[in-house]
């Protein structure tokens, strides 16, 4: 019964860091701030921006490899966050699918 319940209040805690962790977010910039991208602690990518000055049609490859660069550091930040809120509730366990 004990362990029920703490599982039970332990499962309510992790729905409760998974929606904030939906209203939480991060942001990142490459090249110098021309690129920043936003990204939820879920890790889900909610706005690109990118500053006018990046875009030189003749160079397309550059802004691209700013605007991955930018995604790729927001959704490490997103995952780091969600880490670290976890990880108050699983005790540092990995639990598979939490994130």
């Amino acid at each position: 019964m004990v362990n029920r319940n703490l599982m039970q209040q332990m499962q309510n805690r992790l729905a409760k860091i998974q929606e904030e962790l939906a209203n939480e977010t991060v942001e990142a910039t490459a090249g110098g701030g021309v690129v920043k991208a936003v990204a939820t602690g879920q890790q889900k990518l909610v706005s690109i921006e990118i500053d006018p000055s990046a875009v030189d049609p003749d160079d397309v490859e550059m802004l691209q490899d700013l605007v991955v660069v930018a995604v790729n550091d927001a959704l490490a930040k997103a995952q780091e966050l969600a880490g670290r809120r976890l990880s108050a509730v699983t005790g540092g366990m990995k639990i598979p699918g939490l994130f």
